[in-house]
Order: C-alpha cells, then structure tokens, then sequence
C-alpha cells in the first residue's frame, strides 16, 4: 500500500505529481488487464497459484494507484473526476477480490469436509 506520509512529503515533486495523475488515468487499464492476464496464464498452461499471483498483483496495483488518485484530490492536484475514477477502480477491484478470497475459502471448507 503506498504510505501517505512519504507520499504527502513528496508531492512537492513535479514527478511526483505526473506519476500519481498517470496512476490515476491507467487504473482503469488495470482492472480491464487483470482479467485478460488470468485468460493469458491459462491458455499458456501456467498453474493455478500462478494465475492467482499475477491477478492478486493487478487488484494491489489499482489499490495503490487509487489511494495515489485519492491523496492526489485532497491535495487538488488531479481533477476531482479522474480521482473519483480511480477510486472506483479501487473499489470495484476490492470487491472482485473479496469474492474470489470468499469462493476460494468456500472450496477450502468444502475440501476439508469430504470423508476420505
């Protein structure tokens, strides 16, 4: 998660803030890719820890870039539109991964209760 105490101190940086409006507009691209890495992974034949790695490290990064949009607002260094977007991005990728982690510990207790 991005610390937003060095992030405060480092908005004084103009690289800072094009690296935080960058973040904002691609978190979009972010949600949209970590579905088509999950299809990717697959069709290559890579395993099912390996698939869940790569889609667990797109939702971390539209976490990130949403709490960068975020901060960026408050600050009113980004459009109030683009980091309500980014937000939402965040959000809606929150929720995806709240249902995956809620479906896989449902397969887990469903594996522990079969009677060998």
């Amino acid at each position: 998660m991005v610390n937003p105490i060095s992030l405060i101190g480092s908005l004084t940086d103009s690289s800072t803030l094009t690296k935080l409006a960058g973040t904002a507009s691609s978190a979009a691209s972010v949600a949209s890719s970590a579905a088509s890495v999950a299809s990717s992974a697959a069709s290559v034949g890579s395993d099912f820890s390996n698939v869940l790695a790569s889609v667990s490290r797109g939702f971390v990064d539209s976490m990130k870039s949403g709490e960068g949009a975020a901060i960026s607002g408050v600050t009113g260094n980004v459009p109030v539109a683009k980091a309500v977007q980014a937000i939402m991005v965040a959000e809606e990728s929150l929720q995806t991964a709240i249902a995956v982690r809620d479906k896989v510990v449902a397969a887990y207790q469903e594996v522990t209760r079969m009677s060998i």
